[in-house]
């Protein structure tokens, strides 16, 4: 029976299938998990430097793997923002 996966692998798992995505196609792709779990996981991927979060647009987050250089080329994107101050 294979090992499930923790919260902080599959986060990584989708944004390296998905760079540049929403943090809303996140939530939807984990129907299985709460909301909350998720944040802290992204929290602590960004404050670690595992993973780029970025805001889009006024209350639009996107995601990116810290080596795929998206924020800088995708238009729009403002600054990374720091999650749970």
């Amino acid at each position: 029976m294979p090992m499930p996966q923790t919260v902080e692998r599959r986060i990584f798992d989708f944004v390296s299938r998905t760079p540049g995505c929403h943090l809303e196609q996140l939530v939807f792709s984990c129907p299985d998990l709460p909301w909350n779990q998720l944040f802290l996981a992204i929290d602590r991927m960004s404050r670690s430097g595992a993973l780029r979060l970025y805001q889009a647009a006024p209350g639009e987050y996107m995601l990116s793997l810290p080596n795929a250089g998206l924020a800088a080329s995708m238009p729009g994107a403002v600054q990374d923002v720091a999650l749970a101050r």
